[in-house]
């Protein structure tokens, strides 16, 4: 006979911010906050996205890696070197699970 174990993970609630261009994160005009969260990238009338994904410190993801490029990103290169990039746009919410989401 097996042991089984019943996992309950609780609701996680993510409270976007708006989306913000591409151009105004990469000038600074745009405070990210320096915490665990995920984020969404794509054209401003576009339902697709170009990437999301998940990070112990958003302005250090988004800002630094994405948009930046002065850190590692996994798709921050190829956007950057393929996409228009005045008409994207990015958006995030904090959480303390990015991982969970």
């Amino acid at each position: 006979m097996s042991e089984k174990d019943i996992i309950k993970i609780p609701e996680i609630i993510l409270d976007w911010s708006e989306w913000y261009s591409w151009d105004d994160i990469k000038n600074g005009n745009v405070k990210i906050p320096e915490e665990p969260g995920v984020y969404e990238v794509k054209y401003k009338d576009a339902e697709e996205l170009l990437t999301i994904g998940k990070s112990s410190n958003l302005r250090r993801r988004v800002q630094q890696g994405l948009v930046k490029g002065q850190i590692p990103h996994s798709a921050g290169k190829s956007i950057r070197a393929n996409e228009d990039t005045s008409k994207i746009v990015i958006r995030w919410a904090k959480t303390e699970r990015p991982k969970a989401v």
